[in-house]
């Protein structure tokens, strides 16, 4: 699930009925810049690089359609250029965390930015960037769109880590952000709030942030209001959706107005997965096709496809994909505070106090449960978890070793950074114990470690676990199971991701207009990379 702002779904709701209640009129939007000729590429010594990330795109589908002749943009993609479909996202499988290491090279341990929801132990507070209704409601439309809009990028993203934007600049080469919720960058900008949103979330008309040369965030940052008509009303997610970006990137392209890189995020394929679940292959394909037509306009904007990859490299990627979750006679709602019930579980809204015991942080098909007592034994708070057959994995950091068990088995795996063990990404790793938990295959005479199921398992795992303060352990669902608090959304006979399985953390990736590949195929190698394909060598 994106966050509120990207995904936008839940916060429109309740500003729909503000709007209604208020009978306020949309008005014009919204921030002008009357010359964005600073944000062109001077550089002409490198193609530029446009990254098209698509919420939910999966290889499966990339592919079936493909066969069946319906995608032909993702086919002259894949014909005229490279395609890789084991790209490893990063975890949780969360869009919010997946941005952060897109554009810091790290996971969550370096970004700090661990998940669409998490408990902050130094503020004793959920941080959401948004999920359903229910769960904004008790929290407070103002908190959620503060953590969104401004602690995200201004407090919560690691300000000692510099993002993919900020890199740029130092370098001196110009960047753009389309949608993205994750922005930081040197230059400033103004998002400018609705009025009809001011007064429900308690927000000021404008807030200065950081961002690349170009921000641009549907209508609350749009450079271009009055230069082109966008498709930016309160009935469109205020800008937030694909025709907006398409339609603001290739006016960039016309205008030769295009920076060294430029970010573009296409959020509609995700709400579409989510409604009808990954296996209603139809819902999939449409989504998918539509995609592929956003595509061959943006390459159109150029003149012709061919004249794209000429002057550009153009990158298409996922950025996690998505399980079925079950039907609801299927039971697959996995109700945390009712297996916690005899622990007093922090209600969202409430204060935490002195007789909260648990609190929680769903993240669909992955929850954060945080302890609160010194006396509780994180091992037994797991087993207590792990008697419920829905649930896939457990794991908590004790004494410099991530511990992880599973509800079908009573082994345990500890493992730590460093050893004498080699994963495929030359990560050193100590492995105590049973290595099937995490379906490791270990051969010990080469000193090698290879994945199953579960894509570079033990740093992502690691990563989560020491995103964040505080004393907590990671559970994760079954295939087909989804974990939930008292509001939480669910995506009964839909779809889900948030998990370390395979299933929702391989995605696709094409590259079109250079012969160089990534060092991994992994989430976190991709600004390297950028900087690579961007940057002229000393």
């Amino acid at each position: 699930m994106r966050p509120i702002i990207a995904k936008a779904k839940a916060v429109l709701i309740i500003a729909a009925i503000v709007l209604a209640v208020s009978g306020c009129q949309s008005q014009k939007p919204i921030h002008k810049e009357q010359d964005i000729m600073h944000v062109k590429s001077t550089n002409n010594e490198k193609k530029k690089v446009i990254f098209v990330l698509v919420d939910s795109l999966m290889p499966q589908a990339v592919e079936n359609g493909v066969k069946q002749n319906q995608l032909p943009t993702f086919k002259f993609l894949m014909e005229k250029g490279q395609y890789h479909n084991k790209m490893v996202s990063s975890y949780p499988t969360m869009s919010v965390t997946i941005d952060s290491s897109l554009l810091t090279g790290s996971y969550p341990d370096a970004h700090h930015v661990p998940g669409l929801v998490w408990y902050s132990e130094q503020e004793k507070r959920i941080v959401s960037y948004g999920t359903g209704p229910m769960e904004i409601m008790r929290q407070g439309v103002h908190t959620v769109l503060a953590d969104a809009l401004i602690r995200l990028n201004g407090e919560h993203l690691n300000k000692k880590l510099p993002t993919l934007y900020e890199e740029l600049a130092r370098r001196g080469l110009k960047s753009g952000s389309i949608n993205g919720l994750v922005y930081r960058g040197n230059t400033k900008h103004r998002l400018k709030i609705p009025v009809w949103l001011q007064g429900s979330a308690a927000l000021p008309a404008e807030i200065e942030v950081n961002g690349p040369d170009y921000l641009s965030m549907g209508t609350l940052s749009n450079p271009l209001d009055d230069l082109k008509e966008m498709p930016g009303s309160i009935f469109s997610r205020i800008g937030l959706n694909n025709q907006f970006a398409i339609d603001t990137a290739a006016y960039l392209i016309q205008a030769d107005k295009l920076p060294d890189f430029l970010y573009i995020y296409l959020p509609d394929l995700d709400q579409k997965i989510h409604r009808s679940g990954p296996s209603d292959q139809e819902a999939v394909l449409a989504g998918v096709k539509k995609v592929d037509q956003q595509l061959q306009q943006l390459l159109q904007s150029f003149g012709s496809l061919e004249k794209a990859l000429a002057e550009a490299i153009i990158i298409v990627a996922g950025d996690s994909g998505m399980t079925p979750i079950h039907a609801k006679d299927a039971n697959p709602v996995i109700d945390l505070p009712a297996l916690l019930h005899e622990y007093q579980v922090y209600p969202h809204g409430d204060e935490i106090t002195d007789h909260t015991d648990i609190v929680l942080a769903v993240n669909e098909t992955m929850a954060y449960v945080y302890k609160l007592k010194e006396n509780m034994s994180m091992e037994d708070l797991a087993k207590k978890i792990s008697q419920d057959p829905r649930i896939d994995f457990i794991s908590w950091k004790e004494k410099d070793y991530v511990h992880v068990i599973r509800s079908d088995s009573d082994k345990k795996l500890l493992f730590k950074p460093n050893g004498n063990l080699i994963d495929q990404y030359n990560q050193k790793w100590t492995i105590e114990q049973a290595g099937e938990v995490l379906d490791l295959k270990i051969d010990p005479k080469n000193r090698n470690i290879s994945y199953g199921k579960y894509p570079d398992a033990l740093r992502r795992l690691y990563g989560a676990l020491y995103s964040h303060e505080g004393q907590f352990m990671i559970v994760g669902a079954k295939p087909g199971y989804e974990l939930a608090d008292r509001d939480s959304p669910t995506h009964k006979d839909g779809g889900g991701h948030g998990s370390l399985g395979e299933e929702e953390s391989i995605v696709p990736l094409l590259i079109s207009g250079t012969d160089k590949k990534p060092k991994y195929n992994r989430m976190i190698d991709l600004k390297d990379y950028l900087l690579e394909l961007l940057v002229k060598p000393l």
